[in-house]
């Protein structure tokens, strides 16, 4: 009950306070989805298919194949035993099978590689291993570095 006849102002100063929250939380852009991330820890074993999307980070075992739009990363202590695709590829540990990336792979110093690989862009560091076969592949256009932009075609460069 307010003295000498007056309105309370508490609820009028609230309703304000939470107009200008909104006013202010419009001004605010939201942020991208963030992709999934999976660690597979150093003492465990998977068997099976593993299929998705996002980061793949390996410090354990997986057996079978391992197909990934995003990053696959198999560390030191990690151990593959299947192919492996997707569009990141980076080893530092083990991987028996074929690689298939659809962007660039990474064999690093500590890491072997006992299969066939495929890819746009291969980097080896000095110790790193591969027993098998590498067949270098032109980039796809259907995978855009830049999102929002598209291949130009030399068709729509020539004009009527």
């Amino acid at each position: 009950m307010a003295f000498f006849g007056g309105q309370p102002k508490t609820a009028p100063a609230m309703e304000s306070q939470t107009d200008h929250d909104q006013r202010e939380g419009a001004d605010i852009p939201e942020l991208p989805e963030p992709r999934s991330s999976t660690v597979i820890a150093k003492d465990l074993i998977v068997t099976g298919r593993l299929s998705g999307e996002g980061v793949v980070q390996i410090e354990g075992t997986v057996e079978g194949e391992v197909n990934l739009k995003g990053y696959v990363i198999v560390t030191a202590t990690g151990k593959v035993k299947g192919p492996v695709e997707a569009d990141v590829i980076r080893v530092a540990g083990q991987v028996e099978g074929n690689l298939v990336s659809h962007d660039h792979i990474q064999l690093e110093r500590t890491g072997t590689i006992n299969g066939d690989v495929t890819t746009v862009s291969f980097v080896i560091e000095n110790g790193g291993r591969l027993n098998g076969r590498t067949t270098m592949v032109s980039e796809q256009p259907s995978t855009p570095h830049v999102e929002g932009l598209t291949p130009s075609q030399p068709e729509e460069a020539d004009g009527d």
